[in-house]
C-alpha cells in the first residue's frame, strides 16, 4: 500500500501530539515484575552488608514495591539506598533507615505501633507486614490523602490513618507497644512517651540540622532509658496540622 507525502507527515504530527498530550504513567499502571524483585533481592543484600540482621524486616523489604510509593520517574532509581522527594516537601527515607529504625521496634506480630509521619506510607507498610497493627498519623493533608488510597490499592491494612498533630499522637488508642517517629524531632514530645506502654520503645530521631537515632524504653510509669545509635538526617518533625 503506498502512502502519499502529505499523510505521512500528518501521521508523525499525529503521533508527536499523542506523545506530548497523553497522560504521564501514574503509580497504579506501574506494574510489580520479576525485574523489580531481582532489585530488592540486592538491596536486602545491602542492607545485610550494612548490618541489618533482623529477618523480619529484611523479609518485608523483599516483599514491598518500593517503587509503587514513588513518583513513575523514580521508578529506576527506587531500589537505591536513597531518600526521594515524595511532595509537599517530604520524602521517603533511605530503606537503610527505614530498616534500622524497624529492627530497633524488636516488632512482634500484633504489636500495637503508632507511627508519627505516615508520609508515602511506605515505613506504614514494612510494619504492617513484619504483622503489627500500626496506628499512623501524618501532618500533610496531600500525603494523607495520597497514602490513605495507595495502601489498600496494595493490600496493605493499617489499623488507622489519621490526619493531625504527630506531637499529640493518638491517645484514644494509647498505649502502644512501639511508637516510630519518621522526622527529625528537637525534643522528645512528652505525650508520646505518656502513650508508650511499660517495657515499650520509642525510636525518634532527635536534633535539629542533623539528628541522633534515638531509642527510648519505658521501664516503669515515671523511668525511660535512653539509647542512642549515631547520626541520621530526617525532615522535621513540625507541630500542629496544616
Amino acid at each position: 500500500m503506498k502512502y502519499n507525502k502529505a499523510y505521512l507527515e500528518f501521521g508523525i504530527w499525529k503521533l508527536v501530539f499523542l506523545g506530548l498530550f497523553l497522560p504521564k504513567q501514574t503509580k497504579s499502571q506501574v506494574k510489580d515484575t520479576s525485574k523489580h524483585q531481582g532489585l530488592r533481592n540486592q538491596l536486602v543484600k545491602h542492607l545485610k552488608e550494612k548490618g541489618i540482621t533482623d529477618t523480619n524486616v529484611l523479609d518485608a523489604i523483599n516483599k514491598i514495591p518500593r517503587h509503587l510509593f514513588l513518583d513513575s520517574g523514580f521508578e529506576q532509581y527506587a531500589y537505591q539506598d536513597k531518600a526521594f522527594p515524595i511532595g509537599a516537601g517530604q520524602t521517603i527515607s533511605q530503606p537503610y533507615t527505614v530498616a534500622f529504625q524497624s529492627q530497633l521496634l524488636e516488632v512482634k506480630k500484633e504489636h500495637k505501633i503508632l507511627e508519627i509521619g505516615t508520609g508515602s506510607g511506605y515505613q506504614t507498610a514494612v510494619l504492617c507486614t513484619m504483622g503489627a497493627k500500626v496506628f499512623s498519623i501524618e501532618r500533610q493533608n496531600e500525603l494523607f490523602k495520597t497514602t490513605s488510597l495507595l495502601l489498600p490499592k496494595l493490600g496493605i491494612r493499617p489499623k488507622h490513618l489519621s490526619f493531625g498533630d504527630g506531637y499529640k499522637g493518638l491517645p484514644s488508642y494509647a498505649p502502644y507497644d512501639s511508637i516510630i517517629v519518621t522526622a527529625g524531632a528537637p525534643i522528645i514530645p512528652k505525650p508520646l512517651m505518656a502513650q508508650l506502654k511499660i517495657g515499650g520503645r520509642l525510636v525518634i530521631p532527635l536534633g535539629e540540622k542533623e539528628q541522633v537515632m534515638t531509642l527510648l524504653i519505658r521501664e516503669s510509669e515515671t523511668k525511660f532509658v535512653k539509647h542512642e545509635f549515631g547520626a541520621f538526617r530526617f525532615v522535621p518533625l513540625l507541630e500542629d496540622k496544616n
